[in-house]
């Protein structure tokens, strides 16, 4: 299998199961469902960047020191856009994406705009597709544990992304096509890094790390405090337990493809 063959699969794979999962949660309107998989997608998301992208981030750079200011400099970076963008995609329970399970009516979306959250999800698969790109780029083993960890997080984000369509007035066949052609925004990342980045062999390292710090600030400022709204001993329990499976599943897949390679 080639490069971008590897690159084509894994962010057309990713994009659909992440939207064909996000839908069946949503239309089940199982919201006690998103905690047990943003959960996951922590552990996912911080087992690929410390297990296998940093390490293979740090090998490959021209300096520790300089991989190390990437990664903090992209810490920083993800802040200042968080701060600037005007909405936040959801990830927990008690956001107001998941307002039916408190009574809420499903047509009022609290003055989020549903084409202001396709546009930034779309953004969002864009960046993806270039982070799978670049890290298949590095390692056919890297590559698979990114677009794991990526598929793993996205899940929960696509449930967000599809409930707070449903608060704007789509239907949920409307919210499904939309998130879908989203979801495309993956692919066209993915096909235009491999040949931009393909020509950049120097770059691909600091992209890893970017990649790296993207996943940390995922996990840690946007998932992890949705987690500590159920503080109770068996939540706290079962959380984790599911981190800790994330991480896990990240470290066996690794072992798993050392293994056939």
């Amino acid at each position: 299998m080639t490069t971008l063959t590897a690159i084509l699969i894994a962010s057309l794979f990713g994009g659909i199961l992440s939207v064909c999962a996000a839908g069946f949660v949503a239309f089940k309107a199982r919201a006690h469902w998103v905690p047990v998989l943003v959960s996951y997608a922590i552990g996912a998301l911080l087992g690929a960047a410390f297990l296998e992208i940093i390490p293979e981030a740090f090998d490959s750079a021209s300096s520790a020191q300089s991989m190390a200011a990437t990664i903090l400099a992209g810490i920083l970076i993800f802040f200042v856009l968080e701060k600037l963008v005007l909405w936040r995609h959801c990830h927990v329970e008690e956001c107001e994406a998941h307002a039916p399970e408190h009574g809420h009516d499903y047509g009022h979306d609290h003055g989020r705009s549903g084409l202001m959250i396709t546009v930034g999800d779309t953004f969002h698969n864009f960046v993806d597709g270039i982070l799978i790109a670049a890290a298949f780029l590095a390692d056919f083993q890297l590559g698979v544990v990114t677009a794991l960890a990526i598929i793993a997080h996205e899940i929960p984000q696509e449930v967000g992304d599809f409930l707070i369509l449903l608060h704007s007035g789509y239907s949920k066949r409307q919210a499904i096509l939309l998130n879908l052609l989203s979801s495309v925004a993956t692919l066209v990342g993915g096909v235009l890094a491999y040949y931009a980045l393909g020509t950049m062999q120097g770059v691909v390292p600091y992209v890893l790390g970017l990649a790296a710090s993207s996943m940390i600030y995922v996990a840690v400022a946007d998932l992890i405090p949705g987690l500590h709204k159920r503080p109770e001993l068996q939540a706290t329990a079962q959380q984790v337990v599911l981190i800790g499976l994330g991480v896990g599943s990240i470290w066996l897949t690794k072992l798993l493809l050392g293994d056939l390679a």
